[in-house]
This record gives C-alpha cells, sequence and structure tokens, in this order.
C-alpha cells in the first residue's frame, strides 16, 4: 500500500493552497493509479491561512462588511471555531492582493477592517481571538485596527489622525479610554512567519514596505512615522514593545497586537498545523509532497515547505517540495529535511502564461517526480501498491 501526504501553501496570486494539494494529487495519481492521497493544504499563518483552517476544522465562515486597506467598504470573511474561538486572517480585511497594483499606496493603507473583524468577533462571544499576519497591505503599526476598536489617535489640535502609516508622524496623543471593554476579558494569540522587528533595517516598512508599493523615500518616512508612534504609546502605556521579534509583522499589526491586547506570539505554521492535525495525517504516510510559489532561502524562515520538512523529518519521510520557481538558496532546504525540490516551470516564459497553466504545470510536476521516486524504491517496473481506505481530504 502507498499512502502520500500533500500538503502544500498556494502559489501566491495563481493558485490557492486547495488548488495546489489537488493538482499535486491529480498528478500524483496519474504516476500511481492506486495509490491512497491525503491533502491537506496547509498555511503559515498568512494569506489562505483561514481556508486551510475550515478544511481541517468544524468551523465556519462569517462574512462582514469592513473597509478594506484603502478604507473603502469590502466583504471580509473569519472563522467562528466554537467554543468561544474564532480565527481571523488580517489579509481578507487589508490584503495586498485585494488592491489593484495601480491603487496600493503604502502611506495610506489602513488596518482598520481588521478592528472591525476583531469587534465582530466580539459580538459573536468569542474569548480566544487568533489572527493571522501576513500578505497585508498596510503598514501603520495597527493604529488603524486601534481606531477601529476605540481608541483615539489625535494630532496637536486635538483632530482625530486620518488613516495610514505616515500620518502617524503627526501624533501628539493618545487615548485608550474608549476602547472597547470587552479585549480586556479576550486573550490572543498572533500567528506569525516572521521575526522583524517594528523598525530599522529589519523592519516592517524596510522590509515589507517595497513590496507594498514603498519608495525608498517613502520607505524611511513610514519607519519613522512608526518609530514616533512607538515612542508615544511607550509614553502612554509604560510598553515597549518595537523591538520585540515578530512585531513588524503585516505592517506593524504584531506591534500593536502585542502592545494593546497582550497577544501571544506564535509560529503560523506549526499553529496551522496543530489544528489541522498534521501530525496524525502524516502518520504512516510513505511520501510527502509540499510546495509554494516560489522556494529559496526565506522558505526556512517560517514558511510552510520547511515545517511541513520539519514534520516529515521527525517520522522519517522523504519529502518533495514543488515551487512556481527556485530562488537564490533554495538548496539550504535539503539540510532542512526536503529530499527534492522542483520548479514547476518547464521553461523562460511570461508571467502570464506561468499564472495561467499553473495547475497544469504543477499536475506535471507531481506526476514526473512520482514516477522518479517509484523507480528510485523499487525499480524501473515498478508499479504503486493498492489503494486503502478513504480518510479525510482524500481524492478520489
Amino acid at each position: 500500500m502507498m499512502r502520500v501526504v500533500v500538503a502544500p501553501d498556494s502559489f501566491k496570486e495563481s493558485l490557492s493552497a486547495h488548488a495546489v494539494a489537488h493538482a499535486i494529487a491529480a498528478g500524483v495519481r496519474e504516476a500511481a493509479p492506486a495509490a491512497t492521497i491525503v491533502c491537506v493544504p496547509m498555511a503559515d499563518g498568512g494569506d489562505g491561512s483561514l481556508d486551510a483552517i475550515l478544511s481541517a476544522c468544524a468551523g465556519q465562515r462569517k462574512s462582514a462588511v469592513v473597509r478594506n486597506a484603502n478604507n473603502q467598504d469590502a466583504a471580509a470573511d473569519w472563522a467562528w471555531l466554537g467554543e468561544g474561538r474564532a480565527f481571523i486572517e488580517i489579509a481578507t480585511a487589508c490584503g495586498l492582493e485585494q488592491i489593484p497594483a495601480g491603487r496600493r499606496n503604502a502611506l495610506t493603507a489602513t488596518s482598520y477592517g481588521v478592528g472591525q473583524l476583531i469587534a465582530r468577533a466580539l459580538d459573536a462571544g468569542a474569548r480566544h481571538i487568533i489572527l493571522g499576519l501576513g500578505g497585508s497591505a498596510c503598514n501603520d503599526a495597527g493604529a488603524g485596527m486601534l481606531q477601529a476598536l476605540g481608541a483615539r489617535l489625535e494630532d496637536e489640535r486635538g483632530e482625530a489622525l486620518p488613516v495610514g502609516g505616515a500620518a502617524l508622524m503627526q501624533l501628539a496623543r493618545l487615548s485608550t479610554d474608549d476602547l472597547d471593554a470587552r479585549l480586556a476579558a479576550a486573550t490572543f494569540e498572533i500567528a506569525v512567519d516572521v521575526d522583524n522587528p517594528l523598525c530599522g533595517p529589519q523592519g516592517a516598512s524596510a522590509v515589507f514596505g517595497p513590496q507594498k508599493g514603498a519608495t525608498e523615500k517613502q520607505v524611511a518616512q513610514l519607519d519613522a512615522a512608526l518609530g514616533h508612534f512607538a515612542a508615544v504609546c511607550a509614553e502612554v502605556l509604560h510598553i515597549d514593545e518595537q523591538r520585540t521579534p515578530g512585531t513588524g509583522a503585516a505592517g506593524g499589526l504584531g506591534f500593536a497586537i502585542k502592545t494593546f491586547l497582550n497577544g501571544e506570539f506564535r509560529p503560523g505554521f506549526d499553529l496551522v498545523a496543530e489544528m489541522s492535525g498534521l501530525s496524525e495525517v502524516l502518520a504512516g504516510a510513505d511520501l510527502v509532497f509540499t510546495g509554494e510559489g516560489r522556494l529559496d532561502a526565506q522558505t526556512l524562515h517560517g514558511k510552510t515547505p520547511a515545517g511541513v520538512a520539519r514534520y516529515a523529518h521527525a517520522l522519517g519521510l522523504p519529502v518533495i517540495a514543488i515551487a512556481g520557481s527556485l530562488g537564490e538558496g533554495f538548496e539550504a532546504l535539503y539540510e532542512a529535511g526536503i529530499t527534492a525540490a522542483f520548479s514547476a516551470s518547464p521553461g523562460p516564459m511570461p508571467l502570464e502564461q506561468a499564472y495561467r497553466n499553473a495547475s497544469q504545470y504543477v499536475r506535471q510536476t507531481a506526476r514526473d517526480s512520482t514516477r522518479l521516486w517509484l523507480s528510485a524504491r523499487h525499480g524501473a517496473s515498478a508499479h504503486a501498491g493498492a489503494g486503502g481506505s478513504p480518510q479525510r481530504g482524500e481524492t478520489q
């Protein structure tokens, strides 16, 4: 009997984790028609975490109209997990992929919608809220989230600051007197896949600002504004978290959640893996597939393929990683438990073509790599073993 576990992340702007998993499963099925294939779409706390958790848990998808990163009304989803627990993927409220490239503005993008989703979760009776940080368009250190929850951020004239990170340079007074009282009775977990501090060369603005459209000048402007915000927060609350690893996640949202909501940081992948029951699914597997849009040296820092490899390596399982592309330093993954890594792209091509045909390319790569693995395992004439009984996420 051959049992294959497929646990990839999404290919950003191309395929969801669910779509990647099923493309890999289709390729494995071509090479090993009788194999048992268990699909467990994964995430690392960022984009796709909501879908991954809902696919594994008996949660309920909820929807609300909130302000997106451009401060315009938009629909956003969150999950009610029962027993007073809720999960919020902040990218559904202030995600970069929701904003067309020509309309992105790192200076004014806001996390206001995240605060609105937290309020909705509290309305539903949530006492424990998990926030998946990643994929944000904002760079406001969570100021918008705090404003949505009742905090007052004012300039020298006593007027409320406009939304966005750049406006924080004008912050003169900060008041938490009207902050939603229900927050004090709730606990917060912060699922992150980065350990960047709020400010400085490795901070939110310097590292992630350019991804959100910030120019070099705007990065410096935002870094100074976030530093000023952190200084005011420290003066008012007597807490200084700006150097804490992870506070730079999601444009500094990690800072606000840690500072004002006493959030506890957890590696995003481990949290999703725990909720998905990944360890139990891997038990008894013969082969594991994982992947993401780009495999490179950064994958080692909390990304899904490295996490899957870590869990699989503990069980002595071989891991094949499939990516849209292989970047600089991806070979370091071999030391982390990845057995082999392949680019799904069959050759140089326009990005639009790669996105359009991504599912086909992933399927073909999974097929060919499975054939290679079977050949190495059983010899050139080997065939897959008989399939087992259906299991969670199994493709038929």
